[in-house]
């Protein structure tokens, strides 16, 4: 087990290494939307809880941790996105387990942008009517126990993009593996490879341009080639300590860095207290290079600070519990981003 463990280490860097963080790149990939964690409960935490956390919110940091679900899960949240823009996301997951170890799963994430009106180079006024842009993506995962120390999974994501007359698709692939050890199993590492697939490329009508050329009777209609673009490749590595652990009270510190391909790496710090099974509080904080730059040269929206809660209400003797999650992370511009979620466990 442990030279699997090494395998799984050693091809999960190596991949990591081949997109390693460029900032001079940031702006030049596409699909952004994966970007985005979607779930309500691991954004109080800015994500950095990937080494630690469990259930269907792990397909967005780790899915590996989609290997602690006991029996099956019900997950719905919405996000209303940088609010001021009328950006929202909703998602949606089950997952059930397979045999004895193993735990497959779906999950789906809409993200909408609210009417849009439809202007031309004749009419750049509008007054014709609206559109509106639709990104989505779904997952299928795995994710499988091979000892009571080692976890491991996988998600294959379908990228879908488009507005009224443009669209584009494509697949993305994202592993993460799962280190347990120490006293009571108090200490996890984590290590995750996101976003790694084929470039897309927009498609469609509206990339077409009909002209009469001089002394031509009839009009052509041009097709024009969008530029393929990278997905936005990336590698979580995150350790988590449990400080104080009793049967009435839990104490959880996280770390995560994130080596992005696009974009500036960033660095994650979060703290969860569980006190007994009902009720969860969270903090955490996510640093970038030039947050404290007088020119605020960041390549996120985020500005570090996040926070959110749980409640969890029991409902049955087979141990259905329901968790009503809670979540808000401080952006710049606009007024922040909510999340709200519900998750039956059962």
């Amino acid at each position: 087990m442990k030279k699997q463990l090494s395998i799984i280490l050693i091809a999960t860097i190596g991949l990591g290494s081949v997109w390693a963080g460029n900032p001079d790149r940031a702006g030049s990939a596409g699909a952004s939307q994966l970007l985005i964690n979607p779930w309500a409960a691991s954004n109080g935490l800015v994500g950095a809880n990937m080494a630690s956390i469990i259930g269907l919110e792990s397909v967005y940091t780790n899915v590996s941790g989609l290997a602690f679900i006991g029996k099956s899960e019900l997950i719905t949240s919405n996000s209303r996105y940088l609010v001021g823009t009328d950006i929202s996301l909703n998602s949606v997951g089950f997952a059930t387990r397979v045999g004895s170890s193993g735990v497959l799963g779906i999950t789906v994430t809409t993200m909408k942008f609210g009417d849009i009106p439809i202007m031309t180079e004749d009419l750049p006024e509008g007054g014709i009517g609206t559109f509106s842009p639709s990104f989505s993506n779904i997952g299928v995962s795995y994710a499988k126990e091979f000892s009571n120390s080692i976890y491991a999974g996988f998600t294959l994501r379908i990228i879908g993009e488009s507005i009224s007359n443009v669209k584009a698709s494509g697949v993305a692939f994202d592993a993460g593996i799962r280190y347990v050890t120490g006293e009571n199993d108090r200490i996890r590492f984590g290590i995750s490879l996101k976003n790694v697939g084929p470039p897309m490329r927009y498609a469609g009508d509206g990339l077409t341009a009909t002209a009469t050329p001089q002394g031509a009777s009839g009009s052509l209609t041009v097709l024009q080639r969008s530029e393929r673009y990278e997905l936005p490749s990336l590698v979580n590595i995150g350790l988590a300590y449990d400080v104080v652990t009793s049967e009435t009270l839990v104490v959880e510190l996280n770390g995560m860095f994130t080596s992005n391909s696009f974009t500036k790496d960033q660095f994650g710090f979060g703290a969860e207290t569980r006190i007994g099974d009902n009720f969860a509080i969270r903090a955490g904080y996510l640093w970038e290079q030039g947050f404290l730059a007088a020119n605020n040269v960041t390549t996120t929206a985020y500005t570090g600070p996040a926070g959110g809660l749980s409640i969890n209400v029991p409902t049955g003797s087979n141990g259905s519990v329901i968790s009503l999650d809670y979540s808000y992370r401080t952006t710049n511009p606009f007024s922040g981003t909510h999340s709200v979620g519900m998750k039956i466990s059962m």
